[in-house]
């Protein structure tokens, strides 16, 4: 773990971006329900005390979020854990504020950029699809917008986050890179009988 003040956002150069989802799929544009790859989406992974300064700065308490000072997202993913997304610039913003802190607390921030895939269902039959894969209690009163969880989704262990977008119910999946594909495709055959579409890839 390293000390916060010791942080620094590099400026070095980094790796080309791949997705983890390699296969094409039809060109469709947006409709009742969609499916989006946004696992290009910056993202760190910021771990420190839960009850501490960088979780006073970070605000989002353990199954909730909040969006920074600075624009970016910030999950409470477990105790002393969160998931900080958005823009690069977001994102840096948010990691160059834990920087700043006069602490003595250790902590410790890991660019996930690269290491997770992260994907967005959109759509008012979301839940009723995502209830095919999880057995998460979806219904609005214990997973409201906000409301982050961790659950397997088609075996795959996942973080989950509820971001509505335009008044649409907005569910974030995060899973380790590795089962991007697999996990991909089976949110896509989950979506089948609700007509899911697959957007292009959102950032």
């Amino acid at each position: 773990m390293a000390d916060a003040r010791s942080l620094e956002v590099s400026a070095v150069e980094k790796p080309e971006y791949e997705s983890p989802v390699v296969r094409s799929y039809p060109a469709a544009e947006a409709g009742d329900l969609t499916l989006s790859d946004a696992s290009a989406t910056t993202k760190w992974l910021v771990r420190a005390s839960a009850q501490g300064p960088t979780a006073d700065l970070l605000g989002a308490r353990f199954g909730s979020s909040q969006v920074a000072a600075g624009g970016a997202l910030v999950l409470g993913s477990r105790p002393g854990e969160w998931i900080v997304l958005g823009t690069p610039e977001e994102v840096s913003a948010a990691v160059a504020e834990l920087d700043g802190l006069d602490s003595q607390e250790f902590m410790s921030a890991l660019d996930w950029t690269h290491g997770r895939a992260m994907f967005r269902v959109t759509g008012r039959e979301s839940a009723r699809m995502l209830e095919k894969v999880c057995s998460l209690d979806w219904a609005d009163p214990m997973m409201p917008d906000g409301a982050v969880a961790s659950a397997s989704v088609a075996k795959v262990t996942c973080d989950i986050a509820r971001s509505d977008a335009d008044g649409a119910p907005s569910y974030l999946i995060f899973c380790d890179r590795s089962f991007g594909q697999y996990l991909f495709d089976a949110l896509i055959d989950a979506g089948d009988e609700f007509g899911v579409s697959v957007v292009a890839a959102a950032t």
